[in-house]
Order: C-alpha cells, then structure tokens, then sequence
C-alpha cells in the first residue's frame, strides 16, 4: 500500500530544529497555552500527507505517531476530505441529543455489526475517549446499581474527573485534585516479560489479587459495578498481556455479576491488525469504548453496549456535540477504508516493522528490555543496564529527541517504552526507513549519556 507520492518522501531536514519559524511559534505558545501540555521535543506542523509531516520551516518528517495512534488512514486521505467536504455541505451540526439524521444510525448499525458479540446493541456518541469512558462509568452504576469500580496499575482512561479515578499511568495526572471522584481499586496488570513465571501464571496472579485478596477482604463483589481493563496497555507502555488473562477476566466477572468494560480507545479501529483488540482473543465485553482512529482525525468517539444494558431513560447522559455529522461522515469512511485493504496492510507492516526491530533489540541489547505488540501498535522498553533492568525514562526520552533530529516522530509511553504508532496505510519504504532511523537514534542515545 502507497502511503503517500514519492516526491513528498521523508525525512528531509533542511535546519536545524527547531527552525526559524518554528522557533517564533514556540515562544508564542509559551505565553498563551496552558503548561499542562506535554512535548518532548518541538515539531511545529505546517501540513500532512499520509505518512508524512511538513514542518514551518520545510522540515519533512516520517511520522509514526499519527498523532497519538488517531490518524489511522493518515493524513489527509483524499476519501476522508471527500467525505468530509460532501457532509459540510449539507449541514455541519445538529445536536443528535436533540434531533434525527441518518448517517448517526448507520454508524451505530456498522458498530454494532463489527463489534465483539452477536446480540442487540446500542450507542451512544462522545467526543474523545475520556467521553467514551466517562458514559461506560455512568452507564454500569446504572446499569448494576453498584457503585465501586477495579481498574489496573500503569493504565490511563483519560484525565476528566471520573475517568482519572480509573488513571494510573503517573501520579502527576493526579497531583493536585484531592480524593478520586469514583470508588476504584486498582490490581497489576499482567506484564509477562517482568514476571518469573509462566505467561499464565502472571495472568493469573492479577485474577486471584481480585478475588482471593480483594473481594475478601476490602471490595465486596456485589459492589463492583464493573472492572475496567485495556486488551492492550496503551500509555502504560503497549503491554500485550498473556493470551488467558481476559479470558479469566471474563469469566471472573461473569461469576459475580460484574460487567467487563473494555477500554480499546487506542488499540481499536485496525491499530492491532485486527478491528477491535479483543478479537485476538475471542473475548467479549459487555461494553466496548472507542474513540482515536475511528473517525481519522476527526473529533468522535463511541461507547458500545449491550442493548439490555444501554437501556437508561432519556436525560441520564447525553452530548451537544457527540455524533457531530462530519465526524460521523469520516467514521463511516474510516470503515470502508479499513475494510478495503487498510486492516490488512496494518496487519502486514506490524509484523514487518516486529521483525525488523528484533535485531536492532539484539544489536543493543543492553539497553532494549523487551520488543512486542500486536499489528501496528509496537513498543521497545529500554532500560539503563541488562543486570538490574531498570526502566530509563532519561534514555527513552534521549532516543524519542535523536529520531526526531533525524526525521522520524515517535512517542513514548509507560516507564521507557518507545512507542510505534503510525498511519495504518504505510508501506515497506516507510517501515525500513523507520527501522533505519530508529537504530541510529538508539546508538546516538546511549553515546550522549
């Protein structure tokens, strides 16, 4: 799959970074936009292309970030721009909490078909996938009439206020807000390549905390409303956990009456080679949250349930701007793109971009602890040395900042993992390129300590 015309190729650095122009914009973001931001390193976009990012100052850049895994058909896909421009000239908004328009029908229709289990369900459309977890919250204590929640250590659902209770990817996400608005406790999350034991036993260890620990002692199990669980561990650093941990998980809730909420925000709409990451494993949830890649770029997200348990009376919850028509355009678009070839190429340049990567691990492997992921969602932990394993964040940051000088964005997530997020339409130039790059950031990395 072409990701983008040979002519505009990355990476092209024409000054140093950040350039001129980029410089003058930096400094005007200082005075005027809130500190609470996070950048490692100053990319200053002008345009995209597919795969591609052109700076302020005519910089091009391979970017396998897609913006925090969203742009899953890349930038400016020309059916995306066509759907979006024929939508926008018809009508822009109508608040869906309100009034009737197709299209938000036929989206919920296609998710209900693509989704995990065959039974009636319903939707409800958001903005953003702290939105898409804030409406699964209200919708179990609705739903069960139970008001205590289980979530997992190094996990991140967002940072609005019920969502932050479930957040646990680093404690500077919660300095300064006081007590958690929600009743949560959280239990590790199965890290196999960090435990001592069998891929199932880890899986394990986090089941029995639940129930041999927890629902004996301090969580009584017929008041959790709901365990909260990402397939795969996004910003707690792409952690693909043992292939028997959802499927205890499951049948854990399934014992106690617990509904099981999962959290594909980043790792659905094809960022894993699949749909949706819970099909890797046959396991289905009793609500499903969505948002990043399914309308490429555009603001949406969706909570997908059960229609028995999306079954609250009109006003509990609703959204000006949730389902807007343009992002819903984009949505149905992103589907057909998907379904047409860009599922399968995410599944094709994941396993390349895994293989290519092994020995790079092996070349510095005093320093790469761990190489894995599903599809095009791929991290590499780094440590400071192989005799403690001892996660770097110093280190990662150092390689994120080198790739970067050298053309490439990429992103961390967790402790010290590099994170490998692109467009799903990228091609072998772009994988090879990425490797490439990627060896010569690690090299200049661990030389600057």
């Amino acid at each position: 799959m072409t990701s983008i015309a040979k002519e505009f190729r990355a990476p092209l650095i024409k000054t140093e970074l950040p350039g001129p122009k980029a410089k003058t914009i930096l400094e005007k973001d200082a005075r005027y936009i809130s500190p609470s931001y996070t950048r490692t390193y100053p990319l200053v976009i002008k345009r995209g292309r597919g795969s591609v990012i052109e700076d302020v100052d005519g910089n091009m850049f391979l970017d396998f970030n897609a913006g925090v895994a969203v742009l899953a058909t890349g930038h400016a896909h020309p059916e995306i721009l066509k759907a979006i421009s024929e939508q926008s000239s018809d009508f822009v908004h109508i608040s869906s909490t309100d009034y009737y328009f197709e299209s938000i029908t036929d989206l919920a229709k296609k998710l209900e078909e693509t989704t995990p289990g065959n039974y009636p369900k319903r939707v409800h459309f958001g903005n953003s996938g702290a939105e898409a977890i804030e409406t699964a919250l209200k919708l179990a204590m609705f739903s069960r009439r139970r008001h205590k929640f289980i979530a997992f250590f190094n996990s991140f659902h967002g940072r609005t206020l019920g969502a932050l209770s479930l957040t646990s990817s680093r404690s500077t996400q919660r300095l300064g807000f006081g007590r958690q608005a929600l009743d949560v406790t959280h239990v590790p999350y199965p890290h196999p390549k960090r435990y001592k034991g069998s891929p199932e036993d880890c899986a394990m260890e986090s089941i029995k905390m639940i129930e041999d620990r927890l629902f004996k002692t301090t969580v009584p199990p017929d008041e959790v409303a709901a365990i909260v669980v990402e397939p795969v561990q996004g910003e707690g650093g792409y952690v693909v956990p043992p292939a028997n941990f959802l499927h205890e998980l499951r049948a854990l809730c399934d014992r106690y009456g617990i509904l099981l909420i999962a959290d594909e925000v980043q790792a659905g709409m094809g960022r894993t080679g699949k749909m949706y990451a819970c099909e890797h494993t046959g396991v289905v949830p009793d609500i499903l949250c969505l948002a990043k890649g399914i309308a490429s770029g555009l603001p949406l997200s969706a909570t997908v349930a059960k229609a028995d348990i999306m079954n609250w009376h009109p006003g509990a919850h609703a959204s000006t701007f949730g389902g807007n028509p343009v992002a819903i355009a984009s949505a149905l678009k992103t589907f057909e793109l998907l379904e047409n070839g860009i599922l399968e190429n995410s599944r094709k340049m994941g396993e390349r971009l895994l293989e290519g990567l092994k020995p790079i691990a092996e070349k510095y492997s005093n320093i790469v602890f761990d190489v894995r992921g599903l599809g095009l969602m791929i991290g590499v932990e780094l440590v400071s040395d192989k005799e403690t394993n001892k996660p770097d964040a110093k280190l990662r940051d150092r390689v994120e900042v080198e790739a970067f000088k050298r053309g490439l964005i990429l992103q961390g997530a967790g402790e010290s993992t590099i994170r490998f997020s692109p467009p799903l339409i990228i091609d072998e130039y772009d994988v090879d390129t990425a490797l490439r790059i990627f060896d010569e950031a690690l090299g200049a990395a661990q030389q600057s300590n």
